[in-house]
């Protein structure tokens, strides 16, 4: 089992000692990326990653490496503590390098772990977001650890071995999850755009490329009858709707 941690602290604190106990629970290679180390340049909202090609994105080299080991793990951890009622910087420009994975996602397969930390509030707002952010990309199941430390450096480590095991084992078993309702209908605008008149040029190649476009969702994720009726439902309509 290989597994991708991304660090979106500059320090080794509380969120950092939450994943090394989280660590405890998993059996497999780690590899660590601390975005500090990374000296990824500030996004500075070219667009030319969604208009053209991610590869196209003038941090292509920066970006990329750590998007291929995104794409070779089994499971990925990712952190950050709250800063200002949100997640660090590192990690908001890291996201924004993957805006356009919400136009075409691709880690339908992937699961994912994230640890949020705070000595007071915000903890679970950051969580949820960078699990909307995750799903966004595709992902197919986040567990998330949050707790506020009081300023205190001690742990709640039976939360975080809770927590971690289920993550283990979610792993362990192969399963892919059913998507959320709201994930059928992020999949299927974007699915519905590649059929505009004008479409977004990179979109409609990867859509029609993977072959995603003919799928109510990614193949590999089997959907159940109402949610089967409910994607074509929501793509016929877009697609109408959409010009």
């Amino acid at each position: 089992m290989k597994f991708l941690v991304i660090n979106g602290s500059p320090r080794k604190q509380n969120t950092y000692n939450v994943i090394k106990q989280a660590k405890v629970n998993l059996n497999g290679d780690f590899e660590e990326i601390n975005l500090i180390k990374e000296n990824i340049p500030m996004c500075n909202g070219c667009f030319k990653c969604i208009l053209e090609s991610e590869t196209e994105c003038p941090h292509y080299d920066k970006i990329n490496p750590i998007i291929e080991k995104l794409h070779e793990c089994d499971g990925l951890i990712i952190g950050s503590p709250v800063y200002a009622m949100n997640v660090t910087g590192l990690l908001k420009n890291f996201f924004d390098h993957t805006a356009y994975l919400y136009h075409r996602p691709e880690f339908f397969t992937k699961k994912a772990l994230v640890v949020v930390t705070t000595a007071g509030a915000g903890h679970k707002k950051v969580a949820k977001y960078i699990d909307e952010t995750l799903r966004h990309w595709g992902v197919n199941k986040v567990y998330k650890i949050s707790f506020a430390c009081g300023g205190n450096d001690s742990l709640d480590n039976d939360k975080v071995n809770k927590v971690s095991q289920k993550f283990a084992f979610d792993l362990i078993s192969n399963k892919l999850h059913s998507p959320k309702f709201t994930d059928i209908i992020f999949y299927n605008v974007w699915r519905a755009m590649a059929f505009s008149k004008d479409p977004i040029k990179a979109d409609k190649e990867y859509w029609f490329n993977t072959g995603l476009v003919n799928h109510d969702f990614s193949p590999e994720v089997k959907l159940n009858i109402p949610k089967i009726v409910f994607a074509k439902l929501v793509f016929n309509v877009l697609k109408k709707a959409i010009k």
